[in-house]
């Protein structure tokens, strides 16, 4: 094989980027109109509505508006710069509208999603005077501003006598925002003049001016004191969207002038992000969220009284649509069934359409649609061409789009050939691919030594092609050929299986115990098939042992031999220690434990308290045991005067401590303690008294326990009733007399079992052996009664409830795991307190997911470019009981202890960008909803020192590699 120099293969990657690009495919959009919203000022004389789509040949484009066609050629306001639809000379009103932008090449059409355009603008007030207002001193007053058309956001302000500043507001004077009138809760001799409305346009940055107003004071008659009267309120009901800013306003006129306050009517206190304006009388609420909800209330007050207006704010859950399946481009065969699935979210929920070349589909015939699935069946060639689906609700829409291309092909194994050498270990099983790029499908037969083989109790030929063999022998060992046909012609493709003797741990390493200070050996011995070279690894805690780093660690032995030997084992030793032996065919592990023993730590925190003349109370925790129980303690002192550290004698008068209780059967009383150590104990004979009573009753019943290990007392009697309170206490005594008792604490007696069994079971399947079931929690008949846990039962249809395996949790769901893939199982749930077990719910069934499939990625290329992997491999085709594969999961990791990453894709290959000069393992795995498929086994990429080194890594033999070659040289000169 020639050796390809580091610049011959750039080349070569190069002019397979450059194809790929050339690929004739149908249009894609990739920018399109938004809703849009465009100021209008005399400036203005055009607008630009964007839209681009990539395709080969390259799309053309056109435009709609509110659903026609824009000619472009007869209307001289629309014109087409590349894509983009350019507006001149716009008008608020004809050129106002939804628009959609459609792109077409020879292989379909595609629709952009609608974009509503509107412009922004402001018109002049009507010069008309207007009409004086007559008002007496201390009356209330409201001026209109009657704004002139308009769009977009709008301010309101007013000028009085034709000052330079605007008016301002205060707890008489009010502007609201909503309407742009003026209100004057109580009218002053001062406020006699010519007022003037302002109104902006906050986008075209435009303002107009109203006809004064003139305000005539009558002082002839004074308006007497009045209640307040709530002239600007907010309304009713408010729907509020999540995380927008809603401002109400609420102002009262009176004499005297009204003081504004907000509440709200739950009594819950208004939220700390609230901001009031009490001189303006807005309150403004901003990032609305659920808990902002409810209703609020404006109340108005002064010295003649109070009034209230009240409304009500809703959480309106609104999620703009997005995306979490689309579509992507097929290329399919004749006859071949399709189905396409899109998925979006979003708040109210999304209805779905389906579009063919920007049309709507006519499903009939060979098409279904079924909300966002799209089945075609028997494809033809006439179903070629751009599809999209629609997901819309009353919030607006989202279009994904994908081709369809129908091909027709002889069989070629030039990109998928048969492997051409399969190692296996004798005893196993192996498959072989023969997956040719075929249209229609073609029909796969297998031959060996010119006999045509058949389905024979070890060898079977898959649905797929896929020749499988299990229980490999010797007597396998030869030369298969895969021959492939279909309507256009017949091709075939051939590889050799070798077969090895499989590799055994024949001396495993054994779990041990050791002592601070041994040495010790935990051996691995194996056979294996005499023309493999086995490769030993250790790995202790999950971590590779680094030999030229670890001083304690040495590996001893030699060719079907790696023993590990431990010198001088520390306390840091303990642990897990295993064996990893890897050849060309297989790879075989044994694991063993560790444990060291060594003098226990040093005691904790230590405390010293209640100090006297003669005693002091010293408190620790324990320190670590290292494997041997720590038997005693020994405390020690000393003093100025002492001579170095003297043993102390205890003298505890102590009482025990953590009385509780609780639990049993029906008609008992449990009381339990922890128990006085013994050296606590300050003499012999020691035991417990257990005092108890009935909670309000003055007469304690007491027992006495003479076991100083005892914890536990029961006391039965049927009369009790479930759940009845008691307070108890427990005292110590002993050959001196009686100690203190503990504080006293109140326990109750044993509960009924439950009586009725979860509600509302359900369950989903995650994936092929797993399954999440679900229930309502049984609520209490009481404060004091607990539900302690619930047991899952689940068993096979078929089986007996029974026979059923148990899992045993404490909340209201539970994981159930290691079960058969597309099976069903019966689930039942029973809930258990301190007293048993209650009844079980009905049966529920449940079908896991099919299991995912046994094919492992096959037909892996890989080419090695400075610290580049580029990675390929073959679609895995699931068989009918098989999950469809959704992806791949690529792990790889620096060869045998280096850190592990894992990288999913959807596609069928993958660039890795790794460090240059070591080796790197590499496994390839299927996706499905059944869980991962089978590893395609570790690929061992070597390493390369830099890009001029010399050498080319090509998985397949030399003539293909030089057809390769060929076939790339010959496009270049084409």
């Amino acid at each position: 094989m020639k050796m390809l120099l580091p610049w011959e293969l750039l080349i070569l990657l190069s002019l397979k980027e450059c194809l790929a690009e050339n690929t004739r495919h149908g249009p894609v959009f990739t920018q399109e109109p938004s809703d849009s919203i465009f100021p209008m000022s005399t400036g203005d004389k055009q607008v630009f509505i964007n839209c681009k789509a990539k395709g080969n040949p390259p799309p053309n484009y056109r435009w709609k508006v509110d659903g026609k066609d824009i000619n472009t050629d007869s209307d001289l306001n629309y014109s087409l710069v590349e894509g983009n639809l350019l507006i001149n000379n716009p008008h608020v009103i004809n050129h106002g509208g939804v628009y959609q932008c459609i792109a077409t090449n020879t292989f379909g059409i595609v629709v952009s999603r609608e974009a509503k355009v509107q412009f922004a603008f402001l018109q002049n007030f009507s010069r008309k005077s207007r009409n004086t207002v007559s008002v007496r001193e201390g009356q209330a007053v409201v001026l209109l501003c009657g704004p002139p058309p308009h769009y977009g956001e709008i301010k309101y302000s007013w000028v009085f006598n034709g000052q330079r500043s605007f008016l301002q507001q205060d707890a008489r004077r009010f502007i609201s925002q909503k309407t742009g009138n003026l209100y004057i809760a109580k009218v002053e001799a001062s406020d006699a003049g010519n007022y003037t409305c302002v109104v902006r346009n906050m986008m075209t940055n435009s303002t107009v001016f109203s006809s004064p107003t003139p305000v005539v004071v009558r002082r002839d008659v004074v308006m007497g004191e009045y209640e307040p009267k709530i002239e600007v309120q907010f309304p009713d009901t408010l729907h509020v969207s999540k995380g927008s800013s809603v401002k109400l306003e609420c102002f009262a006129l009176g004499n005297p002038v009204p003081s504004i306050s907000w509440r709200r009517a739950d009594g819950n206190p208004l939220p700390g992000k609230i901001k009031i304006n009490h001189s303006s009388g807005v309150l403004e609420i901003p990032y609305f969220r659920p808990e902002d909800a409810g209703v609020y209330e404006c109340v108005a007050e002064n010295s003649r009284g109070r009034n209230a207006a009240r409304g009500q704010l809703l959480f309106q859950n609104v999620e703009h649509l997005q995306w979490v399946q689309t579509l992507k481009d097929a290329h399919m065969a004749i006859d071949a069934n399709l189905q396409w699935e899109c998925k979006a979210i979003g708040k109210p929920r999304p209805t779905y359409r389906w579009l063919k070349n920007g049309q709507p589909l006519i499903t009939e015939g060979r098409m279904h649609v079924e909300a966002g699935r799209l089945t075609i069946s028997k494809i033809s060639l006439l179903d070629s061409g751009m599809y999209q689906c629609v997901a819309e609700n009353e919030y607006g829409s989202v279009y994904a789009s994908a081709e369809l291309k129908v091909v027709a092909s002889p069989p070629d194994f030039t990109r998928r050939p048969v492997k051409k050498s399969t190692v296996i270990q004798r005893g196993g099983e192996v498959v072989l691919e023969c997956r040719p790029h075929a249209s229609p499908r073609a029909t796969v037969s297998w031959w060996r030594g010119g006999k045509l083989l058949k389905d024979s109790k070890r060898q079977t030929i898959m649905e797929d092609g896929t020749l499988r063999i299990t229980n490999i022998s010797k007597s396998d060992e030869g030369r298969y050929m895969c021959v492939a046909r279909n309507l256009f012609g017949t091709s075939s493709s051939a590889g050799t299986l070798v077969v090895k003797e499989p590799t055994r741990i024949v001396v495993p390493p054994l779990s041990l115990d050791a002592t601070v200070g041994q040495s010790l050996v935990l051996p691995c011995e194996v056979s294996s098939d005499s023309s493999l070279s086995p490769v030993f690894k250790w790995f202790f805690n999950g971590k590779a042992i680094d030999f030229s780093r670890q001083e304690h660690f040495e590996m001893i032995g030699g060719g079907f031999a790696g023993d590990l030997m431990v010198r001088n084992i520390q306390l840091k030793h303990s642990g897990k220690y295993v064996c990893m032996v890897h050849t060309e065919v297989d790879t075989v592990s044994a694991a063993a434990d560790l444990i060291v023993r060594g003098p226990p730590g040093a005691p904790e925190s230590p405390v010293v308290s209640d100090i006297t003349d003669t005693t002091v109370q010293l408190s620790w925790s324990s320190g670590p045991d290292n494997h041997s129980p720590v038997t005693m303690y020994m405390v020690q002192a000393r003093t100025p005067f002492s001579i170095g550290w003297q043993t102390m004698r205890t003298v505890p008068k102590v009482a025990p401590v953590n009385v509780s209780g609780g639990g049993g059967t029906r008609g008992e009383l449990v009381i339990m303690w922890e128990p006085v150590p013994e050296e606590q104990q300050s003499g012999e004979d020691f035991g417990y008294v257990v005092a108890f009573r009935p909670l309000g009753s003055s007469t304690w019943i007491q027992t006495v326990l003479a076991s100083p290990d005892a914890s536990r007392y029961i006391y039965r009697n049927e009369s009790i009733a479930p759940l009845s309170q008691f307070e108890v206490m427990v005292g110590v005594y002993n050959s001196v007399g009686e100690g203190p008792f503990s504080r006293v604490v109140r326990v109750f007696s044993a509960e009924e079992e439950p009586s009725e069994a979860p509600s509302r079971v359900w369950a989903r399947a995650l994936s092929a052996s797993e399954v999440e079931v679900y229930w309502e929690p049984i609520p209490p008949r009481s404060s004091s009664e607990k539900i302690i846990a619930y047991e899952v039962l689940f068993w096979e249809e078929g089986s007996q409830q029974s026979d059923a395996d148990i899992v045993r949790v404490i909340n209201s769901s539970a994981l159930l795991s290691g079960l058969k893939g597309s099976a069903v199982y019966l689930i039942s749930v029973r809930a258990q307190n301190s007293a048993g077990l209650g009844p079980c719910s009905p049966p529920f069934n449940i079908t896991t997911k099919k299991p995912p499939p046994s094919q492992p990625p096959g037909s892996i290329e890989w080419n090695l470019t400075n610290s580049k992997i580029f990675l390929n491999w073959e679609h895995v085709k699931a068989m009918e009981n098989e999950s469809e594969v959704t992806g791949y999961k690529v792990v790889y990791r620096q060869n045998w202890h280096g850190k592990t990453t894992v990288l999913e894709t959807n596609k069928t290959s993958v660039e890795l960008q790794i460090p240059s000069g070591e080796d790197y393992l590499i496994e390839i795995k299927a996706l499905t909803e059944g869980g991962d498929g089978t590893s395609s086994g570790p690929i061992r990429i070597p390493k390369m020192s830099s890009l001029n080194s010399m050498g080319c890594v090509c998985p397949v033999p030399t003539k293909i590699c030089c057809f390769m070659m060929f076939f790339t040289f010959s496009m270049l000169n084409l």
